[in-house]
């Protein structure tokens, strides 16, 4: 069986920034689930994204290297760009049924707007291991839907910070979101997901479902404008829409491959 492959860089003005995702279409049926995990370990990306269109409707799946997920932000955008660019889909809106029920991405000037569930935000303790897992003491604890989110000081703390991943997976959730106020951006953030088997993912659009509702309330702005500031980074372009969220940026393919199995 032969399979078509597209790398492609998410959040990303060009090659080499954002956040990469392997992209595989599919026709009318899922591969076997040991099969997609085979695929996406051997890709070696933060995320690997299957889609299908069945009955006139489009599902997708992502996969890290150790696991499948139930919302990826930056392998959706790239999924997009790939219908949108390559696969010549013609309209300006893709809905896609997942794991997280529906979400969808639209075309907005040069931007692909996802729109997603909102997370819950829920003040917590923070959990002693972690007060001391990034070598700089966060000042916030929250829980979203899957992932604890710390909020520090500044922006200067999070660039500094110098995460223990050891420490981080005595944590009961799926990733780590680290956060703080931005002089240049409204919030800058980063993300650890050393359970999934990624250390820090480049730029993260789930982990923006629970960040916006938070720096949303606590800016009192709608529209928000964001980066995520690990090594490659990304800008993410940000709305809270009550229960629901959009995230904005832009995509570039790497590569168009070909699997054989």
């Amino acid at each position: 069986m032969n399979l078509t492959v597209y790398q492609v860089d998410a959040f990303a003005e060009k090659v080499f920034e954002g956040n990469p995702a392997a992209v595989i279409p599919l026709n009318d049926e899922w591969l076997p689930d040991d099969m997609m995990q085979k695929l996406a370990m051997e890709n070696n990306l933060s995320e690997t994204a299957f889609f299908i269109k069945k009955n006139d409707a489009y599902h997708i799946r992502w996969f890290t290297p150790e696991a499948e997920v139930d919302l990826c932000g930056h392998a959706t955008l790239a999924t997009s760009h790939v219908m949108f660019q390559h696969l010549n889909i013609a309209a300006n809106q893709i809905c896609f049924h997942s794991r997280s029920g529906k979400i969808s991405v639209k075309k907005e000037g040069d931007l692909l707007v996802l729109n997603f569930p909102a997370s819950e935000v829920e003040a917590k303790y923070i959990p002693t291991g972690l007060k001391t897992a990034f070598g700089i003491h966060p000042q916030e604890c929250f829980k979203g839907r899957e992932d604890l989110m710390l909020v520090f000081k500044n922006e200067n703390d999070i660039a500094n910070l110098e995460p223990d991943f050891t420490k981080m997976l005595e944590a009961t959730s799926r990733g780590i979101i680290c956060t703080a106020k931005s002089e240049k951006y409204d919030f800058v953030s980063r993300f650890f997901a050393p359970s999934l088997g990624i250390n820090e993912d480049p730029v993260t659009g789930s982990a923006h479902t629970m960040l916006i509702p938070y720096w949303s309330a606590r800016l009192d702005k709608q529209n928000l404008l964001a980066k995520q500031i690990s090594k490659r980074g990304g800008v993410l372009h940000c709305k809270q829409l009550g229960d629901r969220v959009e995230i904005g940026g832009k995509a570039v393919t790497y590569l168009v491959g070909t699997i054989s199995i």
